[in-house]
């Protein structure tokens, strides 16, 4: 079986004011098969995710440390 190669943007979206985001940005989330986000994203630009994207929360907790 082959092995289905994808692409991995890595997208910043700021001081935490989702109108901050780029363009570019805002249309890889909404293009996202699966969004890997922590703590620090915004609902409000999650939301914005395609029926069907799987988003995983991978952020650390300020007091449970690993």
């Amino acid at each position: 079986m082959g092995v289905k190669k994808g692409i991995v943007y890595l997208i910043g979206a700021g001081p935490g004011d989702p109108g901050l985001i780029t363009v570019k940005g805002l249309e890889c989330i909404k293009k996202a098969d699966v969004i890997v986000y922590d703590r620090l994203a915004s609902p409000r630009l999650l939301n914005q995710r395609r029926p069907g994207a799987e988003c995983i929360f991978v952020g650390k907790q300020p007091d449970r440390h690993t």
